[in-house]
């Protein structure tokens, strides 16, 4: 079943891109970013509610609080420069250059997260480096 969600956020996250350079047109990139994260935030607390999942947070351990804050505001900088990104620059340009955050993802995991570093993860990243180069160019 994860493949199917992670196919649907692949999915999401290009008309995100698409939908975001449309909607950002004569709009302060910060602003755009808010916006977005104030629907993302009444989204993300609506599933919560729905699912009844409320409870949860009571046992939320100190050090997962923690990470999860800091995992929000490397987000929150991630949509920051996303946005401006985009409102300067052209989509088919911006978007593979973000995707090289899947190179820095397995390099970190292998690095913080002692994650297995495969010769096939290693051929993919330089893959996606060459490709990305191979579209910015």
């Amino acid at each position: 079943m994860w493949l199917v969600f992670a196919l649907l956020s692949a999915v999401f996250a290009a008309l995100t891109s698409i939908l975001a350079k449309i909607g950002i047109d004569g709009v302060n990139s910060n602003l755009a970013t808010a916006v977005r994260t104030m629907v993302v935030v009444f989204m993300a607390w609506g599933m919560v509610f729905l699912t009844h999942a409320q409870n949860g947070i009571w046992q939320i351990s100190r050090k997962s609080w923690i990470f999860l804050i800091l995992s929000g505001l490397a987000t929150g900088a991630s949509w920051l420069c996303y946005y401006h990104a985009l409102q300067t620059g052209e989509v088919s340009r911006v978007v593979p250059i973000d995707k090289l955050s899947v190179v820095i993802t397995l390099v970190l995991a292998f690095v913080v997260l002692h994650e297995e570093f495969t010769v096939k993860a290693l051929i993919g990243c330089v893959l996606i480096g060459a490709g990305t180069l191979v579209m910015v160019i």
